[in-house]
């Protein structure tokens, strides 16, 4: 048996607006709505990134795990200080703590789930 992946699905208060600034960070489309509870963004391949609506949504309360992530998304970018502050204006903060800032940048989205942008790097040799 071999599993595919289809969908990674992030809890929110507003799906709508995650779906928006989501869609103008990566330009996937938004793809899937249904009502108000639930966004979703749809890759070439076929992978969604969906929002769903959850009553009560309290925010990760990254770096410290009083309301732990869970999960956080990794992107790639060109230029880390250039895409962090474009992001920041349309909405994802810049929290102070930044581990190995040299390598990567946590940003917050607008429904507060840490995400990463890193560079690529080279793949390494086997």
């Amino acid at each position: 048996m071999r599993m595919r992946l289809t969908a990674i699905t992030l809890d929110c208060a507003d799906p709508m607006a995650l779906a928006a600034f989501y869609h103008r960070a990566t330009g996937l489309p938004v793809a899937e709505r249904s009502d108000d509870d639930f966004a979703g963004l749809r890759a070439e391949d076929g992978l969604v990134l969906g929002f769903q609506r959850v009553e009560g949504y309290r925010p990760p309360s990254w770096p410290t795990q009083d309301v732990p992530q869970q999960l956080h998304l990794d992107f790639d970018v060109d230029d880390l200080d250039e895409a962090a502050a474009l992001l920041v204006s349309w909405g994802a903060a810049l929290p102070e703590a930044q581990p190995r800032s040299d390598l990567w940048r946590v940003l917050l989205d607008p429904a507060g789930h840490p995400f990463c942008l890193t560079v690529p790097r080279a793949p390494r040799e086997s």
